[in-house]
């Protein structure tokens, strides 16, 4: 005989509250306080609860819209993913709402709002440092609309996502750097604690060693992916006594930012440091000079993550838990040339 499906009164009873206090939880957790819905979420993992799929979408009545979590609204690598997100959402009738989860307003609360059914019928999360309560809820698989990772992830791969292959972005950067006969390579990273700048690091370094390279750890700039942290970078890079011949830019946004701050100092690139950057941005083919960059498909990856998510919200079952990585390659322009000596 198999054994009875957990109910919601088990839930309730291992938890030490009502009925009713387990479905606020898990329908509205905005509703119940955190210690209570963390009880509530602890309990129903341990009993194996989840909600009937088939069941809840006959009883609630679709939004027609999907909310879309990036981290800077403003940064506009995300404007490319945004346009893949809405050509496929536009075949399925569906509307989309961005919402700017760094905004100071934007309190985990708030974001927690829009983890249930009743705001939206699924989320695309662009942001892969969502705090630990809010990413607690949307795990659960119950009383949240799916959600699926686009572009960032989180480590755990406790979600469905869709991303650029980072680590064979690095790869290439430094294998193109290297094939120009640059031997003292540097690198401006992202944030240490995102794993986007874990994976194109990986890459980098693996193919350093692969070259019978190495990077010295004052050749290494950290950064968070911005303007201003290239500008830091090129600060930190003109200090040096023994200064890198080429560097890889782990965002195009720091190398427009490293390349202008050595500008104001005379410095030529690729005439003094060859660059490569990484995003390849609409503004990359027309900045002074023309960025050397890895290009990753932005439009098919929200078309794609999209695409995945309509899947999701028509399952009748809980999907399995699914990871799709897209190719990215290597685009050569004018701010890299060989090593001359």
């Amino acid at each position: 005989m198999e054994p009875k499906a957990p109910k919601i009164t088990d839930v309730a009873r291992l938890a030490g509250v009502s009925t009713a206090t387990v479905s606020r939880a898990l329908s509205k957790p905005e509703s119940v306080a955190e210690s209570t819905r963390n009880t509530v979420l602890a309990a129903a993992e341990k009993t194996g609860y989840r909600v009937n799929l088939s069941a809840r979408n006959l009883r609630r009545q679709r939004t027609g819209a999907i909310v879309i979590l990036v981290p800077n609204i403003g940064n506009p690598f995300f404007s490319e993913i945004l346009a893949g997100i809405e050509t496929a959402l536009s075949e399925s009738d569906i509307n989309m709402l961005v919402v700017d989860t760094r905004q100071a307003h934007m309190k985990p609360q708030l974001v927690l709002e829009y983890l249930h059914a009743t705001r939206a019928d699924g989320i695309i999360a662009l942001d892969g440092s969502l705090p630990d309560a809010i990413l607690a809820v949307a795990s659960s698989g119950i009383g949240a609309p799916p959600i699926i990772f686009a572009c960032e992830w989180t480590p755990g791969g406790e979600f469905s996502s869709v991303r650029a292959n980072n680590a064979h972005g690095g790869e290439l950067a430094i294998a193109h750097l290297a094939g120009l006969g640059h031997r003292i390579i540097g690198m401006i990273t992202g944030p240490d604690d995102n794993v986007l700048t874990h994976a194109r690091s990986k890459g980098a370094i693996d193919a350093l060693t692969e070259k019978g390279l190495a990077m010295a750890p004052e050749h290494v700039f950290a950064g968070d992916f911005s303007l201003d942290a290239g500008a830091r970078a090129a600060q930190s890079w003109l200090e040096l006594d023994q200064r890198p011949s080429a560097v890889f830019s782990q965002s195009d946004q720091m190398a427009f930012g490293f390349i202008s701050e050595l500008a104001r100092h005379g410095i030529s690139v690729p005439g003094d440091v060859s660059v490569v950057g990484f995003d390849d941005i609409a503004i990359a083919q027309c900045f002074i000079p023309a960025l050397t960059t890895v290009r990753q498909p932005r439009k098919k990856l929200g078309l794609t993550a999209a695409r995945v998510l309509i899947e999701h919200i028509g399952a009748s079952s809980n999907p399995p838990i699914e990871t799709t990585i897209l190719d990215v390659e290597l685009i050569e322009r004018d701010s890299t040339r060989a090593f001359a000596g």
